[in-house]
């Protein structure tokens, strides 16, 4: 059965879509995705085109030098680019994504006559169907999607039906669907809607759909996975078959979306970190919490040093809470009241109880209450690189995007009123400068207003909201706005970075306030000396340390650059005999603070191919020459050989490319 109103089930909320739609600075006429050449290190992103290559570059090579290749064969098919549509920018692509999940319905009881189907919505880059049914197999789909070709070279009509509400219920009673019956109940609008393809099948639904069957390119479809999915989402009920499938226009756009999915797992942030060795989830301690190894750890720490360096010099002050607390911290703050699903149970220490912290708010109010402020002390500022812990369920996990464990990059902003604006602008500067570190330049904004239930005054809201329009537009950011789509306790700005595969990312977020300030009643004294309540500003730039560093692996292919990779430069002698000389070169680098290792025992292709496996962005090599003119043979992973050069030359370019995270 197809979705009693599709577009309320476009994106199943546990599948991040592949395609999101169009970013800043962007035609909001196509998603588009592809590789073509790009310097390493440029703040330029991958363009959105697909090339339809036939490199036979090695997995391991970045995806532009990839691109490149493919570009110099000066084949016209090569070169040739590619433009994937959207749901949002082709009405057609939608009409067709949605009727290829009715096809698929029909293909599968037919061949599986007692299976029962449930819903079957288009989403970003296909469409799915679950179905009561037993498990299948690869082997399963390959005959559905026979008995979907036939379908569509049959070009059947489906044909829009409107019934009472009596009538569908008779129909559905006697094919025996009793989950089209609980379909039918949570249906409001009357008539009720059926589509027909053929005289052969039916399913209830909204629609939209193709005239016929025939209007989908069977060459342009492909089921891709079968999963399980808990009915209606609730792992207390039946455990369904969901069929994932992709649909396009033409071949050729699926073509292309299918380079671009092998491109996403090459850049797999659970392949590369298992490869690179930077981070792992040990089972014997428990699922989605993430070990982070040596490799991990420095480029953690350089996150850490940075973000605390920058804040520092936009006038945050730096804290550090405890990760537990009482529980009537929890029932002060409301989480316990609303957001009990996601603790941890209490523990009982010494005969009361504590909870692990979920979020980092109520340390940061107990912080502001420790003394009595005056209005001449604001803004106050305070940020922390805060630990929290969440409940989530063993089949939700996924790698370090959906962990259990995670460090926020939090933090807390107390003003007056007439200072939110500002606030707003330096958190979006202070944003900017972070994310743009790291080549992200392109983002999607949302500004979210206030909904039908809220707490706070007609006033602050319209000048809460007033405010982070004018800090928006004051920076000359492109920005929608979610009518409605604020938290109950105030309005808020959400920022999403587009990856080098123009996918998106939720990171940055900006919230007013008006709840906990309320809650905890938190003060301060004004100049009238009376007491009066400050406005509260959450904030966090990267997220989670732990799903930002997943992001930029699959950002940056695990290829970091040179100022944050774990390993900066490998020392590599041609022989033993040039091995105390590169060691003494080794401690002189690492005395500057630059992250090299020297490699020997192998000969020197395999050093350097090692080096290149692992993607080292500088290799120096050393042989009987090197040793006697006191230089190294400096090799870039990216540029090939740049020369030979004194160890303080090398010394000397290495800092200033680190200082200008730039390559050397």
């Amino acid at each position: 059965m197809a979705a009693p109103s599709a577009p309320l089930l476009r994106s199943h909320p546990h599948r991040r879509a592949l395609f999101p739609s169009s970013p800043r600075h962007r035609p909001a006429a196509a998603s588009l995705l592809g590789f073509p050449p790009r310097k390493l290190g440029s703040p330029r992103r991958l363009l959105h085109t697909a090339v339809r290559s036939s490199s036979t570059a090695s997995p391991s090579a970045p995806v532009e030098e990839a691109a490149a290749a493919a570009a110099s064969t000066g084949d016209a098919e090569v070169q040739e680019r590619v433009v994937l549509p959207t749901n949002e920018s082709s009405d057609l692509l939608l009409r067709i994504r949605h009727t290829c999940a009715h096809v698929m319905a029909m293909a599968v009881q037919k061949l599986f006559p007692n299976s029962k189907v449930t819903i079957g919505p288009w989403i970003d880059n296909g469409f799915y169907y679950d179905f009561d049914m037993e498990p299948l197999t690869d082997k399963d789909l390959k005959k559905i999607k026979k008995e979907m070709d036939r379908i569509i070279r049959r070009n059947l009509p489906l044909v829009r039906e409107e019934v009472s509400r009596e009538e569908a219920q008779k129909r559905i009673e006697a094919l025996n669907e009793p989950y089209k019956l609980e379909i039918l109940e949570s249906i409001k609008e009357e008539p009720i809607t059926i589509y027909h393809i053929g005289e052969e099948w039916w399913d209830l639904c909204a629609g939209p759909h193709v005239e016929s069957t025939g209007k989908i390119d069977r060459k342009a479809v492909e089921l891709e996975s079968v999963a399980g999915a808990y009915w209606r989402g609730d792992e207390k009920n039946q455990m369904l078959q969901r069929i994932y499938g992709t649909a396009w226009e033409n071949e050729d756009q699926l073509k292309a979306y299918i380079h671009f999915k092998e491109e996403a797992k090459r850049r797999d942030h659970r392949r590369l970190g298992q490869d690179l060795d930077l981070f792992s989830i040990q089972e014997d301690a428990g699922g989605g919490l993430v070990f982070w190894h040596p490799k991990g750890a420095i480029i953690r720490h350089i996150l850490e040093d940075s973000w605390k360096q920058i804040h520092l010099q936009y006038g945050y002050d730096l804290l550090y809470t405890p990760h537990v607390a009482k529980a009537n911290l929890w029932k002060i703050s409301g989480h316990i009241d609303f957001y009990k699903e996601n603790m941890y149970n209490q523990m009982d220490v010494e005969d009361e109880m504590y909870q692990l912290r979920p979020m980092n708010c109520p340390y940061h109010i107990l912080v502001y209450k420790r003394k009595l402020h005056s209005y001449r002390d604001f803004p106050i500022r305070v940020a922390e690189l805060g630990t929290v812990y969440r409940y989530e369920l063993s089949g939700s996990l996924h790698g370090l995007f959906r962990v259990r464990g995670f460090t926020q990059d939090d933090a807390h902003i107390f003003c007056l009123e007439d200072q939110i604006q500002d606030e707003i602008r330096g958190v979006l500067d202070l944003t900017e400068q972070i994310l743009g570190q790291f080549g992200f330049r392109y983002y999607e904004i949302n500004l979210s207003t206030r909904p039908e239930k809220s707490v706070g005054s007609d006033d602050i809201w319209e000048k809460a909201t007033v405010a982070l329009k004018n800090a928006l537009d004051d920076k000359g950011w492109e920005y929608k706005v979610d009518e409605g789509g604020g938290a109950f306790y105030g309005p808020k700005i959400d920022l999403k970075i587009e990856d080098a595969l123009g996918r998106k990312w939720q990171c940055s977020t900006v919230q007013v306030d008006f709840n906990l300030p309320a809650r905890f009643d938190i003060t301060y004294v004004d100049s009238n000396s009376e007491k009066k309540r400050p406005i509260m500003i959450h904030r966090a730039i990267l997220g989670s340390l732990e799903r930002f560093f997943g992001v930029l692996i699959e950002h940056y292919a695990g290829d970091f650059p040179l100022w944050l990779a774990p390993t900066q430069a490998r020392i590599l002698p041609v022989t033993d005999n040039e091995l105390q000389y590169c060691n003494e070169v080794a401690s002189e680098l690492k005395s500057r603070g630059f992250r090299v290792e020297v490699c020997h025992g192998e000969r020197l292709p395999k050093l350097i191919r090692n080096a290149e496996t692992q993607k080292v962005p500088l290799m120096a090599v050393v042989g009987p020459k090197e040793v006697q003119a006191r230089t190294l043979t400096i090799r870039s992973r990216h540029n090939g050989e740049i020369g030979a050069m004194p160890v303080d030359e090398f010394i000397t370019r290495l800092q200033l490319a680190v200082a200008n995270k730039s390559s050397l």
